[in-house]
C-alpha cells in the first residue's frame, strides 16, 4: 500500500469551465487557511483508503491509520510505501512498529523529492483536479461533505485507482 498525506483547502481549485455565451461563472469563496488534511493509502487491486482531520496529521494519525488498515482489511501483513515526512519516523509511529509484531508492517522508503513514484499523489490529483475543481465550499463541515462525495465516487471505480499505478510506472 502507498500512503500520502495532502490538505484540502476552503479555497476552490479554479479550472475552465463551460458557461453560456456571455455568463461568466463566479465562484464565492471564503479566504481562510482553515483545511482539512487527509491521509490515503492506496493499493494495485484498486483499493483507496482515507482518514480525513481538521488539524495537520501528526504521528498519532498515522498510528490510527495504521490501525484502521490492520483492522479492516485482510491479509494480516502490510506492505508500506511512503515519503520520508517527519510525520512517519516520528516518536509516536516507531513506538507503534516496535509495539506490533515484527511482521505486520514491512515499511520503504520512497526516495526524496520524487512525488511521481507514489500512486497515491494520483488520488490528490483527481480529488483536487476533478473531483472537487470548482467547488467552493464556505466551512469545513461543508467540505468535509464534499471530500467525502469525491472519495467515494473515485472508490467505486477501482481501475481509477489501478490506472494511478500505471502513471506512477508500476505497470
Amino acid at each position: 500500500m502507498f500512503v500520502d498525506e495532502a490538505g484540502f483547502y476552503l479555497l476552490p481549485a479554479a479550472v475552465a469551465t463551460y458557461a453560456p455565451v456571455g455568463e461568466t461563472p463566479v465562484l464565492r469563496e471564503r479566504l481562510t487557511r482553515d483545511h482539512l488534511s487527509a491521509i490515503s493509502g492506496v493499493t494495485p487491486e484498486g483499493l483507496l483508503r482515507m482518514q480525513v482531520y481538521e488539524e495537520a496529521i501528526t504521528g498519532a494519525h498515522v498510528v490510527r491509520f495504521l490501525k484502521h488498515l490492520s483492522a479492516r482489511l485482510p491479509g494480516g501483513r502490510f506492505w508500506i510505501f511512503w515519503d520520508g515526512a517527519p510525520i512517519h519516523r516520528g516518536q509516536a509511529v516507531t513506538e507503534f512498529l516496535a509495539r506490533v509484531p515484527p511482521d505486520r508492517f514491512r515499511i520503504e522508503g520512497l526516495p526524496g523529492y520524487a512525488p511521481e513514484l507514489n500512486p497515491d499523489e494520483g488520488v490528490w490529483n483527481q480529488l483536487k483536479g476533478e473531483e472537487l475543481a470548482n467547488v467552493s465550499c464556505m466551512s469545513l463541515p461543508e467540505l468535509r461533505v464534499e471530500l467525502r462525495a469525491a472519495k467515494q465516487r473515485l472508490q467505486r471505480h477501482p481501475e481509477g485507482v489501478r490506472g494511478f499505478f500505471r502513471e506512477a510506472g508500476y505497470g
